[in-house]
């Protein structure tokens, strides 16, 4: 609805300014009729009446167009009858030309009207479908708060290859971030299916290497069936599963070929690195690859940033990537909003405000609860390798 009224008020504000512009051509008839009528006899502004209707299309429709054509060649008709009526060939000519360039210009401002209520449309339609694909994060999930952005690299598109998704689970929030091969446009439709597959397995699976799993079968069905088979090679995505359980302050990850996330603390900003990461889903050969759990402390107060290449690889006019974990490194204490606004204004500023590939980035923020059990230490990591539930929280030191 509020989306609904905004796109109101901005038509309304169009119509607005193109109606108050029109005056501009009435105005200019006006000027040039009164300045011709009073113009000594061998001084002819007549023909400057075609100024008026050429300029109307500008940031006015068919309908203003037409209107201000018809007052210049009624203008034309009275310079003609004040300076010896319709007898001389001279004015005739001068009629003939101008109801002739305003019916040219009125056809182009019809046309252009048409196109452009096309694009509207086609735009809306894409928006809508890009919205369902990617469904907004919730600003509060569980005991997180969420704050996310996304960049696309086409400027005609609101996401494109990177994608992210969170849902909640019995207990726990589980956090997709992904990023498919290729850009913008074009690699909607492995993110479409990375997405859905997320969806629907991360309640279907208990522990996260079985859920890399499944989204790495999903990736291989969909390379599978497309044609050529060198195209199906080029069919792979990074991923970073995230897994908060509600009742211990830690944090789950598998990593399939995903940059590493950084974990802010107060004054602290540290990547956590994956000890086994696994291969991209869907690259050749990998299907039966052994996807690894890592474990590692998230506790109240802390932030998770999770974020795809497209942020720490944009480059400045000299060619340097962008410094991500040194620019977070200041704003620690930030809420996730403020933090993902700062980032996105600094990054854009660094890119020279565009980027050369989609960027996706995530901030999760625990926050405090009345009963949790102290755990000592700024990050503890460890790496298991079991399915059990129980196993993942025994291999922590000192829990």
């Amino acid at each position: 609805m509020g989306r609904l009224q905004s796109c109101a008020a901005g038509l309304r504000r169009s119509w607005q300014s193109s109606h108050a512009l029109l005056l501009l051509p009435i105005a200019l008839i006006v000027v040039i009729t009164v300045a011709d009528l009073r113009a000594p006899d061998d001084i002819h502004l007549g023909p400057a009446l075609v100024i008026a209707p050429a300029l109307t299309p500008s940031f006015a429709g068919p309908r203003s167009t037409a209107l201000v054509g018809a007052l210049a060649v009624a203008a034309q008709v009275a310079i003609a009858l004040f300076h010896g009526g319709l007898s001389s060939a001279n004015h005739i000519v001068q009629i003939v030309t101008l109801v002739v360039l305003s019916v040219i210009v009125v056809v182009y401002s019809a046309v252009r009207e048409r196109r452009r209520a096309q694009l509207a449309q086609v735009r809306t339609v894409a928006e809508a479908a890009q919205h369902v694909l990617m469904w907004p994060l919730p600003e509060h999930i569980g005991l997180l708060r969420i704050a996310s952005m996304y960049l696309a690299a086409e400027d005609e598109a609101q996401i494109g290859g990177d994608l992210y998704a969170a849902t909640r689970c019995e207990g726990e929030v589980r956090v997709l971030i992904g990023d498919v091969r290729g850009k913008g446009l074009s690699a909607i439709g492995e993110a479409a299916l990375l997405l859905s597959a997320f969806r629907e397995s991360a309640h279907r699976h208990v522990t996260l290497p079985d859920l890399a799993a499944a989204l790495e079968q999903s990736v291989q069905r969909y390379a599978a069936d497309l044609e050529p088979a060198e195209e199906a090679g080029e069919r792979f995505a990074t991923a970073l599963l995230i897994e908060i359980p509600d009742e211990d302050p830690v944090t789950r990850m598998t990593s399939s070929g995903h940059p590493p996330p950084l974990l802010l603390s107060p004054g602290h900003a540290v990547t956590v690195p994956s000890l086994h990461p696994s291969p991209p889903l869907g690259v050749p050969g990998a299907g039966g690859t052994e996807h690894t759990l890592d474990v590692f402390s998230f506790e109240p107060g802390d932030t998770l940033l999770l974020y795809t290449d497209g942020v720490v690889e944009a480059r400045d006019a000299q060619g340097r990537f962008y410094p991500l974990a040194e620019r977070v490194a200041q704003w620690t204490d930030a809420a996730p909003e403020a933090l993902m606004h700062r980032i996105r204004r600094d990054l854009l500023a660094h890119a020279g405000g565009h980027l050369g590939d989609d960027a996706a980035m995530i901030a999760l923020h625990r926050t405090p609860t009345v009963q949790r059990r102290h755990h000592h230490g700024v990050l503890r990591h460890g790496s298991a390798r079991g399915s059990a539930q129980a196993q993942r929280t025994s291999e922590l030191p000192g829990l």
